[in-house]
């Protein structure tokens, strides 16, 4: 059984750093353009695959970690709801549908597990349960963020665009973060939770910069 977790281990490291590697490209790339959607593709399919291989690991004999396997979630919410963001860019799409908001339902049910686990885990005194507390808030948030889009996306058509732009570069975040804690060994608090402050500042940079457009491309 260790043989085999093993390799599912490696398989999963080896997607997480096609993940990274074409994750940091696509910044850096022109965006809109098709290298950049490329990129993109790559990256979603990198994380998912990294990411679901992880759900399976989190869950087996001698390897079961409940943190880790909602931070999987969290992580493919991002991508799907980075992509899901994307189709709301034609203006012929005026209403979520249900991938929509099963996306972002399952993504709200676990952020309140995350919370639920941080609260019990602080009482109990285990301080790395601040990190169950810490994601769960953001958890929570994300969803809220999906709901706006829906409901309000005929009358702001830049929230696809935003939307867009925050879940995959929070994607992008928790594979900084996967690197920085499994490749570099650096299982800290610290190393948790920096790559998200940083990352969030980056974010908001992205979003005022979007907000500051006259004018926004539509299909």
């Amino acid at each position: 059984m260790e043989n085999i977790i093993e390799i599912f281990i490696y398989i999963h490291a080896f997607f997480g750093g096609v993940g990274l590697i074409t994750g940091i490209a696509s910044i850096i790339v022109k965006k809109g353009r098709l290298n950049h959607k490329r990129l993109g593709k790559w990256f979603s399919w990198s994380m998912i695959i990294s990411s679901v291989i992880s759900l399976v690991i989190a869950r087996m004999p001698n390897h079961i970690n409940t943190f880790l396997f909602l931070i999987g979630i969290f992580t493919i919410y991002m991508v799907l709801a980075g992509n899901r963001a994307l189709t709301f860019k034609s203006v012929k799409k005026t209403k979520a549908n249900l991938t929509d908001k099963l996306v972002s339902g399952i993504m709200a049910l676990s952020a309140l597990l995350m919370i639920g686990f941080g609260i019990n885990g602080l009482i109990k005194g285990y301080s790395h349960s601040i990190l169950f507390l810490f994601f769960g808030i953001i958890g929570l948030f994300l969803p809220y963020g999906d709901y706006k889009l829906f409901k309000t996306t005929l009358e702001n058509r830049k929230l696809w665009l935003i939307n867009h732009l925050s879940r995959m570069l929070g994607a992008l975040i928790a594979s900084v973060t996967a690197f920085i804690v499994a490749g570099m060994h650096q299982d800290t608090l610290w190393a948790w939770i920096t790559p998200s402050v940083l990352g969030t500042v980056y974010i908001v940079y992205w979003i005022k910069k979007t907000k500051g457009k006259k004018k926004l491309k539509t299909a």
